[in-house]
């Protein structure tokens, strides 16, 4: 497995041989619902950990919550609440959100809130090491004291101060210097060896991943915007303590822009993933997300949504022609010439959608081996060919190989739904035969408005498929 370290600016190989690797994904403050932004970060490292998995790595995932924060304050006061009402709430609606796109639970998801006394002991040893000191508005992590400060931004000393948000307190000792810990009397607060106040930003991420993954971990990750001055920042201050290598690859996801314009809450063109949702469903836009290399800004437009609608389409209709013969059982003898060196053109192609994956995630080039897989199967059962117990459920364990790599998921149904569906089209296939052709319309059309399914007619029965969301547009 090969990635982009944004670090070196090389593509380098992740260390996979003693069978764990351990990833921390910067999460979401929790002030707002989530965006089209934050999907894309989080189902491309989705994708990272579900390929490492079925190759074989015991994956230990973590991603914080950022419970406690100037905005989420904001928006408390400006509801008339308070803060961890706020927090409370939108980290509900980040699991409905991330639980509708099938993103694998992380191993932990810890919360600020809930490690202040690790912070608090993070912090009191870098001022033990003369790495941190008091000033007027808190308590602040000493740059100079670190020499490799800029390496992963890239970032000189002029151009950080002068880009940079900086703090203002006279009693600096350099403008670079950023807050660990920051004096406050607005609440939530909580007592420090310092003052009261709360952590600042930064050094919350610096002690849950090392807390949870220890000092030297495999990948760390979030959104390219977090390169400066978060995980720049984070470096500094873990590196500073612990005096080793914080994170061996750092990962970072481009930005989602908006009919070419950066997605931006004043701009009022920011997409919540709670709409999309409703719009398109919830494999359309893990499509989308992995739409491009990860590493480059991904443009949101209509046509973009239109395409991806249709190639969703093409790999729904292979999984329905697929699990309708296996769960009805039409199977057949053996493999006959024609079946047997399709089926291993179609096994070749899992081989290579995992190749392209494995080098630095090269989602596009796999997408059109998968693409290529379903077409070939949407081909094949355009015939109708009698199909043999191997060739059938061999290919459908690979489609769902495919599917669980993508992270895609089929809409769930009951039995006692299908039941009924099945029941339906088998009357309408006997109005049918009797050439009753307007109960058997009447029949298609009561089962697409109650189930709101697809019949596809094959000689001698009849498939069915839920229609996805964007089929009803």
């Amino acid at each position: 497995m090969k990635l982009t370290n944004t670090l070196t600016n090389n593509l380098e190989e992740i260390n996979t041989t003693h069978g764990v690797v351990r990833i921390y994904l910067c999460g979401v403050t929790v002030y707002d619902d989530c965006h089209i932004g934050h999907a894309r970060t989080i189902i491309v490292f989705d994708v990272l950990r579900r390929l490492l998995e079925v190759q074989g790595s015991k994956v230990i995932f973590i991603q914080n919550f950022t419970d406690i924060d100037d905005k989420i304050i904001a928006r408390a006061i400006s509801e008339h609440t308070d803060a961890e009402k706020i927090s409370q709430m939108y980290t509900e609606s980040y699991f409905r959100d991330f639980d509708a796109l099938n993103v694998l639970k992380a191993t932990s998801y810890p919360k600020v809130t809930n490690h202040i006394p690790d912070i608090i002991e993070f912090i009191g040893r870098l001022v033990e090491k003369n790495k941190a000191y008091v000033g007027l508005n808190g308590i602040y992590f000493r740059v100079r004291s670190y020499p490799g400060y800029g390496k992963l931004s890239k970032k000189d000393r002029d151009s950080i101060i002068s880009g940079a948000r900086i703090e203002i307190d006279e009693t600096k000792d350099d403008p670079r210097d950023f807050a660990l810990w920051k004096f406050s009397s607005t609440k939530p607060t909580w007592n420090s060896p310092w003052g009261k106040g709360r952590p600042g930003w930064h050094i919350e991420c610096s002690v849950m991943a090392s807390k949870y993954l220890g000092p030297n971990i495999d990948i760390h990750g979030g959104g390219q915007d977090l390169i400066f001055p978060h995980h720049e920042n984070e470096i500094a201050q873990s590196e500073g303590l612990f005096e080793t290598q914080f994170s061996k690859l750092w990962m970072h996801v481009g930005m989602v822009t908006i009919n070419s314009e950066k997605m931006s809450k004043s701009m009022g063109n920011t997409i919540k993933i709670s709409e999309l949702l409703k719009e398109v469903g919830p494999n359309v836009i893990r499509l989308f997300c992995l739409s491009s290399h990860y590493t480059k800004p991904l443009d949101y437009t209509q046509d973009i949504i239109n395409e991806t609608k249709r190639k969703w389409s093409q790999i729904s209709n292979a999984y329905y022609e697929l699990e309708f013969r296996t769960r009805n059982s039409f199977i057949y003898e053996k493999c006959d010439s024609i079946q047997r060196p399709l089926l291993q053109e179609l096994i070749s192609y899992l081989d290579l959608f995992a190749e392209y994956l494995s080098n630095d995630l090269n989602f596009a080039n796999a997408l059109t081996v998968f693409l290529k897989f379903t077409s070939r199967i949407n081909n094949f059962f355009s015939v109708d060919t009698p199909v043999d117990v191997e060739f059938l459920t061999t290919t459908f364990g690979l489609l769902k190989k495919f599917m669980f790599i993508s992270g895609l998921r089929m809409p769930q149904i009951s039995q006692q739904e299908i039941d009924e569906i099945e029941e339906q089209i088998y009357q309408r296939n006997l109005f049918r035969s009797q050439k009753n052709y307007e109960e058997s319309d009447k029949i298609r059309s009561e089962l697409t408005k109650k189930f709101n399914v697809e019949l596809i007619d094959h000689k001698g029965f009849t498939l069915w498929k839920t229609r996805s969301i964007d089929a009803q547009k």
